[in-house]
């Protein structure tokens, strides 16, 4: 699998709207980066927040298919634990680059 092809596999696995909205987030910030720059560090904040909301959404779908379904083998459950915390950390990552913009930011002494 190419790199490319396991960014695109994750992206699916995330979910796409709330990947898409982090995505959306990440554009904004380096669009505010050039136009807003006092916007960067809250526009990281809403994205780091969407990515941890997401994350929450997808274990209340596991822990509502665990409870329907208890004899689920211990590997599908922890796959599916697995892939609700794809959309926590994208928006971790989202969240630190724009922390590293707003260092770049800030003006020299």
């Amino acid at each position: 699998m190419t790199p490319l092809n396991s960014i695109i596999y994750l992206f699916v696995e995330g979910g796409y709207l709330g990947m898409s909205i982090i995505t959306i987030l990440l554009t904004l910030i380096f669009f505010a980066a050039w136009k807003a720059p006092a916007w960067v560090e809250n526009i990281g904040k809403i994205a780091f927040a969407v990515g941890l909301i997401w994350a929450f959404t997808g274990l209340r779908q596991a822990l509502d298919y665990l409870s329907s379904n208890p004899e689920t083998a211990m590997g599908i459950m922890y796959r599916g634990l697995k892939v609700t915390f794809i959309p926590a950390i994208y928006g971790a990552i989202v969240y630190v680059v724009s922390q590293i913009i707003v260092i770049f930011q800030k003006p020299r002494l």
